[in-house]
């Protein structure tokens, strides 16, 4: 996978949020939050970040409101190159998602059996590589134990801290300081801190580019004759 650039996935911060707000802001694991979605690098670099949006909102709504009203700023992928993302988006044109109805998560798969045929292979390969968003999450939530507990300020004002905790997040990484998470996620490529946790939607959008699928099923031709 040469031409992928990086991972894209939504990750769940607790917030507080007035009580007429509250059901909106609750998700599917009942915690009042905020649906934080997020581009990452292979060097765990948060590129983009979109901060604001009720944790009940799937996935898919904080996507397309970023390439929407933000599409001036999201960092869109270059012709031939490609995002991974998990199965609650779409497998589309400069975005790469797994085979639905299939065995995913690479965890699984070490915990169990281990992938038998093209398509799960393909899926454990696709979320080795996409585990990086996992990891980034974090080394996230395990330095800034603030976003564990966010103070009662207004959302605008919790948004903020959000997106700043990602900054000095970026700004350690490409300092090269000596850093005990970035180290660990460093030495051991398959080690996941323990405060990470992406949102996992459920539901899919099934507006799949045939294109896209074409080479999804190309990729996994290649990746099981090296088997």
């Amino acid at each position: 996978m040469d031409n992928c650039i990086g991972a894209i996935d939504g990750t769940h911060i607790q917030v507080v949020v007035p009580n007429d707000t509250a059901v909106q802001h609750r998700n599917r694991n009942k915690e009042i939050s905020q649906n934080v979605m997020c581009v990452c690098d292979f060097d765990m670099r948060f590129t983009f970040v979109l901060a604001g949006w009720p944790g009940s909102v799937h996935d898919m709504r904080v996507f397309n409101d970023a390439q929407s009203r933000l599409g001036h700023k999201f960092p869109h992928p270059p012709p031939e190159k490609f995002y991974l993302v998990d199965s609650g988006y779409p497998n589309r044109l400069g975005y790469l998602a797994p085979y639905k109805g299939i065995t995913y998560h690479f965890q699984e798969y070490r915990d169990g059996i281990m992938p038998i045929g093209k398509r799960e292979h393909f899926n454990y390969c696709h979320s080795s590589l996409r585990n990086v968003i996992e990891r980034s999450f974090g080394v996230l939530k395990n330095k800034w134990r603030i976003l564990m507990h966010l103070p009662s300020y207004p959302q605008r004002k919790q948004s903020k801290i959000i997106v700043a905790c990602m900054a000095v997040h970026n700004f350690i990484r490409e300092s090269k300081i000596s850093d005990t998470d970035f180290d660990l996620c460093d030495q051991d490529e398959n080690y996941v801190p323990l405060h990470a946790r992406s949102s996992n939607a459920n539901a899919t959008d099934e507006r799949d580019s045939a294109v896209m699928n074409q080479f999804r099923d190309w990729v996994a031709d290649g990746l099981w004759s090296l088997k």
